[in-house]
C-alpha cells in the first residue's frame, strides 16, 4: 500500500473511530437520562387506610412498599430495604406488597425478589391482587414506599434508592432512619425509581 493509500485508511479508521465514540457516548446519555427519570410519585392518603388489609401495630411505625416482582429495579429497592431496617431494628414494621395482576397464573409474583423480602427482619411480605393495595395507598410506581407513624399518620412518602436499578445512600431512606430516630426529618418526600404499576411494560414477561 502506498502514502496516500495508508493514510486514506487512517483517516477512514478514524472516521470509524469517532462515530463509535459518538454512539457510545450518546448510549451513555441516554442511559443515565433513563437512571435518573422518576416515576409518578403517589399521594397516599394522610391517615392509614381503614380499608387496607396490611396491619399496623398502634405506638409503632409502618412502612408500605409496593413493587413489581419483575421490574429489575425492584432489586435495589430491597437491597436498600434491608440496609434501611439494619439501621433502625426494631423501630418499625414493613409491609412489601408485590403486584399481581389476575389474569397471570399464581406464583407469577413469586420471583427470586419474593424469597429476598422474606428473608429482611420485620417485614411482613404479601400479594397485591389487581393493585388492591396500590390504589389503597394511592401509589403508582413500584418502588413507592410510604411511612406511617405510631398514631397512623403519614410520615413519608418516595422512593429508597438513588436511580432506576441502583443502590446507594438517598434521600428517601436517610429522610426515613431521621423520622424513626429523631423524630423529624429535613424532607418528607423523595423520587421514585420503577416501573408502572398502572400499565406495566413487561406484566406479561
Amino acid at each position: 500500500m502506498n502514502a496516500v493509500g495508508k493514510a486514506l485508511a487512517r483517516l477512514r479508521l478514524a472516521a470509524i473511530t469517532a462515530a463509535w465514540l459518538t454512539a457510545v457516548a450518546a448510549s451513555s446519555v441516554v442511559l443515565l437520562d433513563y437512571q435518573q427519570t422518576p416515576g409518578v410519585p403517589a399521594d397516599p392518603p394522610g391517615e392509614w387506610p381503614a380499608e387496607t388489609t396490611l396491619a399496623r401495630v398502634p405506638g409503632r411505625y409502618a412502612l408500605v412498599l409496593l413493587l413489581h416482582p419483575r421490574c429489575p429495579c425492584s432489586a435495589a429497592t430491597l437491597v436498600e430495604l434491608d440496609r434501611l431496617m439494619s439501621r433502625v431494628p426494631g423501630r418499625m414494621t414493613a409491609h412489601v406488597v408485590f403486584w399481581k395482576p389476575s389474569d397471570l397464573p399464581q406464583g407469577w409474583e413469586t420471583t427470586d425478589l419474593w424469597s429476598r423480602a422474606t428473608q429482611i427482619p420485620d417485614v411482613h411480605v404479601a400479594r397485591d391482587d389487581d393493585g388492591r393495595e396500590a390504589r389503597r395507598f394511592h401509589a403508582v410506581t413500584s418502588g413507592q414506599a410510604i411511612l406511617y407513624d405510631g398514631a397512623g399518620r403519614l410520615a413519608f412518602s418516595g422512593g429508597i434508592t438513588p436511580g432506576r436499578g441502583h443502590a446507594g445512600d438517598n434521600v428517601g431512606e436517610e429522610a426515613i432512619v431521621s423520622l424513626l430516630t429523631e423524630g423529624t426529618a429535613p424532607v418528607r418526600t423523595a423520587p421514585v425509581y420503577g416501573c408502572s404499576l398502572v400499565d406495566p411494560i413487561d406484566a406479561h414477561g
